[in-house]
C-alpha cells in the first residue's frame, strides 16, 4: 500500500460529510509524481507511478485503509450566503501520519460527482490540474503556506468546459482542509454539538494550546486570525491574488487553498483583478486584507454559540478578538514589504517610503516582481540605472532612491542585500507563462511544464540558463483574464 491511512476527520458527526463510493477513471495515466512530498510524507512515491498507483489517485480504485468522503460546508461565495456547498468535485480519501508525526490530507480534486456536486459533472480537466501543481508547488518554494500538489493523473475521459478537454485528478496535500465555511455549515443549522465537536477536532490537530485557554473557542478564532493576517501579508509580498477569496475558500489551518482564478501581479496596481468571475473587483490585489478580516467575522459569528451562553457578551467577545486583526496584518505586511527594502526594523518614515514606491510603481504599472529583484541586484553592484530605467519619471525615482540609499547607509550593505534577496524573488509562475505551459500539455507536451517546475523550485536564486523567465510579459502575452476550470 502506498498510503498508510489513519482517518480522525471520519469520526466526526456524520452531518459533516457523505461517504463515497469508488470513482471512474477508465484510464489512468500518472502525469507527475511528486517525489519530494512522498517522501516527506512517508510515502511510497513508486508505487504511485504504477498502474495501481494510478488507479488508487483517481479514486478508481480504494485502497485498504481509505474511508473517502466529500467534506460538507457552507460558504459566502462573493459576499452571498449559500447554506450548502461541500466537495463537489473532490474527496478525501483519508490522512496520513508522516515519519516526524505531522498529519496530512490526502484529497482527490476531480475524481468525480457528490451529493455535493449540484448538477456539476465533479471532474477536473488536465490544465486546471496542472494549474494548481504549478502555483502550489510554487508558493511552497516562496514560503508561504499552502496546500500542496502530490500527483497529477490523466483519467481517460473527455471533459466538457468551453469544448472537449482532458479529464485528470489533482492530488492535493493539506493539513487539513477544514474552511471557515465548515463552521458555517453547523453554525446555520444550529448543531452546538457538532460544532463541538468540529473545534474539538480543529483545536487537537492544529491548535493544542487553545485547549487549556479560559474561552478554546476565542483562542482558536485569535489563531487562525493571526495566521491568515501573515498569509495574507505573504501572498503581497510575492504579488499573488487568490482571486476567490470565499469563506469556503479560508482554510482553518493557515493555508492557501484552492487555486482556481489565482494570478501574480505583472505591472502593480493595487485594483489589480485577474479572475474572470470577479467584476466588482470584490478580491483585487489591494483588497485582499479587508476581505481576510470579512472572512473571519463570519467565523467568529460561527463560533459564539461556544464562547458563552448570553449572545451579546459572545459577540462582545469575539469582536474584541477581531478587533486586533487591523494591527497584525499591518505589522506583518510593514515587516515583509520592509524586508523587500532590506529594511529589518521598519519605522513610520519606512512606511512612507514604501508607500511611495508602490505609488510610483502603481502610477506606471511598473512589474512588480522584476523592480524588487532589479533593486536587490542595485544592492550589489551600485549600479541603479536599470532600476531608473523602469520608470518614465525619472525624477521622481531618482528622489525615491535617493532617500532609500540613505536609509539603507544607516545599517549594514550585506545585511540588507541578504534580506532582500530572501525576500524579493528572482522567478514567479508568470501567468503567461503558465498559459503556454498548460497549452503545450493539452497536446500532450510537458516539456514547458516541467522546465517551469525546475525554473520555480528555486525562486529567490538567479540562473542564467533561466533568463528568459525573469522577464515579463510582452505587450501579447499579457494574460487579462484567468478561469475557474469548474
Amino acid at each position: 500500500m502506498p498510503f498508510t491511512f489513519t482517518n480522525s476527520y471520519a469520526r466526526l458527526p456524520e452531518q459533516l460529510f457523505a461517504r463515497l463510493d469508488a470513482s471512474e477513471a477508465p484510464a489512468p495515466e500518472v502525469i507527475k509524481i511528486n517525489h519530494a512530498l512522498a517522501a516527506r510524507l512517508g510515502v511510497d512515491s513508486n508505487l504511485l507511478e504504477t498502474q495501481y498507483g494510478a488507479e488508487i489517485l483517481t479514486g478508481a480504485r480504494i485502497p485498504s485503509g481509505a474511508e473517502p468522503l466529500a467534506m460538507a460546508y457552507a460558504g459566502h461565495q462573493f459576499g452571498n450566503w449559500v447554506p450548502q456547498l461541500g466537495d463537489g468535485r473532490a474527496a478525501l480519501l483519508g490522512e496520513v501520519v508522516a515519519p516526524d508525526g505531522a498529519r496530512f490530507d490526502i484529497h482527490l480534486k476531480g475524481s468525480g460527482r457528490t451529493p455535493f456536486s449540484r448538477g456539476g459533472d465533479g471532474k477536473a480537466v488536465v490544465s486546471a490540474v496542472l494549474r494548481e501543481y504549478i502555483v502550489s508547488e510554487a508558493m511552497a518554494a516562496l514560503g508561504v503556506p499552502t496546500t500542496r500538489a502530490l500527483a497529477a493523473v490523466a483519467t481517460g475521459q473527455t471533459v466538457m468546459r468551453e469544448g472537449p478537454e482532458p479529464g485528470a485528478v489533482l492530488t492535493r496535500v493539506a493539513s487539513s482542509h477544514i474552511r471557515v465555511g465548515t463552521f458555517q455549515y453547523l453554525y446555520a443549522r444550529q448543531d452546538h454539538a457538532g460544532l463541538q465537536a468540529l473545534l474539538d477536532h480543529v483545536i487537537e490537530r492544529h491548535y493544542p494550546k487553545a485547549a487549556s485557554a479560559e474561552v478554546p473557542a476565542l483562542a482558536v478564532l485569535r489563531n487562525v486570525m493571526a495566521r491568515q493576517a501573515d498569509l495574507v501579508a505573504h501572498w503581497m509580498q510575492v504579488g499573488f491574488i487568490h482571486g476567490v477569496m470565499n469563506t469556503d475558500n479560508m482554510a482553518i489551518s493557515g493555508e492557501t487553498i484552492d487555486f482556481g482564478p489565482c494570478a501574480f501581479l505583472d505591472g502593480y496596481h493595487p485594483a489589480q483583478v485577474f479572475s474572470s468571475i470577479d467584476r466588482q473587483g470584490r478580491y483585487a490585489f489591494g483588497n485582499q486584507a479587508r476581505i481576510a478580516h470579512w472572512n473571519l467575522a463570519q467565523l467568529a459569528q460561527s463560533l459564539l454559540p461556544l464562547v458563552a451562553q448570553e449572545p451579546e457578551k459572545a459577540a462582545e467577545m469575539a469582536q474584541a478578538v477581531l478587533d486586533d486583526f487591523g494591527a497584525l496584518f499591518q505589522t506583518a505586511h510593514d515587516q515583509r514589504f520592509g524586508a523587500k527594502l532590506g529594511i529589518a526594523e521598519v519605522t513610520a518614515t519606512d512606511v512612507d517610503l514604501l508607500r511611495d514606491i508602490l505609488a510610483l510603481m502603481a502610477a506606471e504599472r511598473v512589474d512588480f516582481t522584476l523592480f524588487f529583484s532589479t533593486l536587490t541586484r542595485s544592492v550589489a553592484s551600485g549600479d541603479t540605472g536599470p532600476v531608473e530605467a523602469m520608470f518614465g519619471d525619472t525624477d521622481a525615482v531618482l528622489d525615491w532612491l535617493g532617500r532609500w540609499h540613505a536609509r539603507l547607509a544607516l545599517g549594514s550593505a550585506e545585511d540588507a542585500l541578504a534580506r532582500m534577496t530572501a525576500a524579493n524573488p528572482v522567478y514567479i509562475p508568470r501567468n503567461h507563462r503558465v498559459e503556454f505551459a498548460l497549452g503545450a500539455a493539452n497536446t500532450g507536451n510537458l516539456e514547458p511544464f516541467e522546465t517551469l517546475l525546475e525554473v520555480l523550485s528555486e525562486p529567490f536564486r538567479a540562473r542564467e540558463t533561466f533568463a528568459e523567465y525573469e522577464v515579463a510579459p510582452k505587450p501579447d502575452e499579457v494574460v487579462q483574464a484567468t478561469f475557474c476550470g469548474t
